[in-house]
């Protein structure tokens, strides 16, 4: 069973970076694509970047793009979220997605990110 940590959330003011790093480990799979979402307070979880296995295709959420850049290392079994220019309405958990060749899903335990004003 593959198991996926995130790290790198934290608290920042506006205009802000943060690098958010997500470790693969135990997979016996192929992967098909990694990615990002986030889940505000009372708000569902949303999709915000997927990176493919090569990383030759990339797609982001509109409200971050040219902001945000996804990013993957096969060699360390990780995939990153660099967010720059950082905006409150940023602030949510940001969990990792591993998906197989069957698309199922394999899901971090997700890391803080607050964006203050």
């Amino acid at each position: 069973q593959v198991q996926l940590v995130e790290s790198g959330g934290g608290s920042v003011q506006a205009g802000g970076s943060l690098r958010l790093s997500c470790a693969a480990s135990g997979r016996t799979f192929s992967s098909y694509d990694m990615g990002w979402f986030r889940q505000a307070p009372g708000k569902e979880r949303e999709f915000v970047a997927v990176i493919s296995w090569s990383g030759g295709n990339t797609y982001y959420k509109d409200s971050v793009k040219g902001r945000f850049t996804i990013s993957r290392d096969n060699a360390k079994n990780t995939v990153y979220l660099q967010m720059n220019s950082l905006k409150p309405e940023d602030t949510a958990v940001y969990y990792c997605r591993d998906r197989d060749y069957d698309l199922n899903d394999y899901w971090g335990q997700g890391t803080q990110v607050t964006v203050s004003s």
